[in-house]
This record gives structure tokens, sequence and C-alpha cells, in this order.
């Protein structure tokens, strides 16, 4: 997969979850949002479906860097990770902000998605 990093663990949904949180804070990252997949495709579709939680990351500095750089950026802002469950496992994943930088034509932006990436790699690896 080009646009991020996904592997599956053995750690429980709720133990991966609160896992992925602390390794992002250990990088610096804040959680901005949780989307409950489930839960909203239970509320607004009436369908059952398993675990997925996704979780918008946020480096204040780094993104305020970004956004300093590009006041557009934060269309493709904040960082996204996700954790879900299926067929019984339990899977990470982390966005690569190179790949969303790609769209981008501000070479001033290049090596912050670089260092971002680097930051999210070694949460990726702390799993």
């Amino acid at each position: 997969m080009d646009y991020g990093f996904v592997k599956k663990t053995e750690l429980e949904f709720d133990s991966a979850l609160k896992k992925i949180e602390e390794e992002l804070q250990k990088e610096g990252f804040k959680i901005l949002t949780k989307i409950d997949v489930q839960g909203k495709f239970r509320e607004k579709l009436n369908i059952d479906f398993p675990k997925y939680m996704i979780l918008g990351a946020c480096n204040p500095e780094l993104a305020h860097n970004a956004i300093s750089a590009e006041w557009d950026i934060g269309l493709l802002l904040p960082c996204n990770v996700i954790v879900y469950e299926k067929s019984r496992e339990v899977w990470v994943g982390v966005m690569r902000p190179t790949a969303a930088m790609a769209v981008v034509q501000n070479d001033s932006l290049r090596g912050l998605a670089a260092e971002v990436e680097a930051k999210l790699k070694k949460v990726f690896d702390g799993i």
C-alpha cells in the first residue's frame, strides 16, 4: 500500500487503541478527533460493522509549520491513524504524509512531510 503502513497486531482492539495513543503521545501527537465508524454505521445506516476507529492525530508544532508554509494544507490535516477488527484479527495503520503531500506543489513541505512520516513510522513500529 502506497498511502499508509498497516499491520496485524496480537493485541485486543481496546489494547491496540490505547497502545497507539500512547505511542502517538511519545512522538508529540495529540488526538484531535475519534471517529467510531462501527457506531456511526449503526446509527446512520442501521448496519452491523466490525470495530473500526479513525483517530485524527496532530503534532501541533509540525502542523503550525505546515500551515505557515501553505495555508490550504489544512485540507490534508490531521494525520489519520486507524485501528480495526477484521476476521477476528486486529489491525493498525498510519497514513504516509509523504504520499498525501505528493499532490502539493510546495517544496518546503516535502521535508516536513518526511519528518512527520518518520515520527508516525516510529509510532507504527511501537505497536
